[in-house]
């Protein structure tokens, strides 16, 4: 597993880490063995980093994670949480003193920590960015030694923009895949010249990269693919990447001519990403411990040639960006 720095942390992580949000919720059933069986492949392959959120089944997944690491014992991973989701209604007014404490003190207890890592604002409303008073709440934290450092989850690449004017905001953590290609415009540029570490998430798409979805798939009535495509709970581009259905499985058979046979869709889909170098790890989530092994295998495989770069540059151009190119 090769390692990438992370930042300006000090730290370096996994290439490929572990996104927990399907071993909390949201994405059909996974039983505790298989969220652990899939937690514990991850780290034998070599992840070193880890990403989760207190709202992933109301603690389930941060839950898990500390019962994993403390069977494991030994060096622990670089573990990131998130923080805001909880606020019932989501606004910017809750980003309160007392509430990013409360769900800090939270979080230590459902990880069995003294200090978190890394704690992302989850994808808060659009004004947070625009105060500069919640960032001085998030450094307070770090002197106070309850976290030691904060980022960004951002929906836009604007609110990615905005929140790396601030000095302290270590990491920024976005959708970046196939299907969305437009953080490589210019928010990767500014990411690297500011060193703030770069967290790629929904990298296959929500499933939709591994090649193995068709028109007739059929999900779970608790799985965010059934219920959230027009953005029903929460931002459409989580889901599919904002992309419709059968628009993005005619591009899949397209991109499926360009996987050479060493791979599979998804280690091809995540090897993509890996080829910007302003990306500090992947979060492919895993259901299971199978799910996991194979998305650890991406960061062995070579670089993909200009040709197919190109190609598939193409294709999101044409086929996609009409799509989500403006939305996010």
């Amino acid at each position: 597993m090769k390692q990438r720095t992370f930042g300006r942390t000090g730290h370096t992580v996994s290439e490929i880490g572990f996104g927990a949000w399907a071993i909390g919720g949201a994405w059909g059933d996974v039983s505790k063995e298989d969220a652990k069986a899939a937690l514990h492949a991850s780290l034998d392959a070599g992840v070193t980093f880890i990403d989760t959120a207190d709202v992933y089944g109301d603690g389930r997944s941060e839950q898990l994670i500390a019962e994993v690491l403390k069977e494991r014992g030994g060096d622990k991973p670089y573990v990131a949480t998130k923080l805001g989701r909880r606020l019932s209604p989501h606004v910017a007014e809750g980003y309160t003193r007392q509430n990013l404490t409360a769900f800090v003190e939270r979080s230590l207890t459902n990880l069995d920590t003294d200090c978190l890592d890394l704690v992302q604002l989850h994808c808060p409303p659009p004004a947070v960015y625009y105060q500069q008073e919640v960032f001085g709440y998030m450094d307070d934290l770090v002197a106070a030694g309850k976290i030691r450092h904060y980022g960004v989850s951002v929906e836009k690449v604007e609110e990615a923009l905005k929140a790396i004017e601030y000095p302290n905001v270590q990491s920024v953590q976005i959708i970046y895949n196939l299907f969305r290609q437009r953080p490589a415009a210019l928010f990767f540029a500014e990411a690297k010249k500011r060193q703030v570490g770069v967290i790629a998430r929904v990298p296959l798409s929500s499933g939709l990269l591994t090649g193995k979805m068709s028109a007739t798939t059929t999900f779970a009535a608790d799985d965010h693919r059934a219920f959230n495509r027009n953005g029903e709970a929460f931002d459409k581009g989580e889901t599919f990447s904002g992309v419709p259905y059968d628009v993005a499985l005619s591009v899949v058979e397209d991109i499926r001519k360009l996987v050479p046979a060493n791979a599979s869709m998804a280690e091809f889909a995540l090897r993509w990403i890996l080829m910007e170098d302003a990306v500090s790890t992947v979060i492919p989530g895993a259901r299971n411990a199978a799910q996991a092994q194979a998305n650890s295998r991406a960061s062995a495989l070579p670089a993909l040639p200009a040709e197919t770069m190109d190609a598939l540059r193409e294709l999101y151009r044409n086929r996609i960006a009409q799509y989500v190119h403006h939305s996010w």
